[in-house]
């Protein structure tokens, strides 16, 4: 399993990633270990996770969220409640965009 997920950075700035280890990859992210991006944009909350069958499946959903604006990036976290209860969603975003 993969997932896609976005962090709430510290300047409140949105990043997007894959991973198939959501919470390692939070940790990494927030111990300055993760991205360039993130490291000096600390610190981070995770704000959503999406499960996807492979690693292809959910880096075409993450291509298809990074081209959102802002405004629609919030919208649809905001709008698919990503954690439905569990530490990530059991939903697949952007599969029909």
């Amino acid at each position: 399993m993969w997932y896609l997920y976005v962090l709430q950075c510290g300047d409140a700035s949105f990043y997007t990633g894959i991973t198939n280890d959501v919470p390692r990859r939070v940790a990494e992210h927030q111990a300055g270990r993760g991205a360039r991006y993130t490291r000096s944009r600390l610190p981070v909350a995770l704000l959503a996770a999406w499960r996807y069958p492979d690693r292809g499946a959910a880096t075409h959903a993450e291509a298809a969220f990074k081209k959102l604006r802002r405004a629609a990036k919030r919208a649809y976290v905001e709008s698919h409640k990503p954690f439905l209860g569990a530490p990530f969603a059991l939903e697949t975003p952007m599969e029909r965009q």
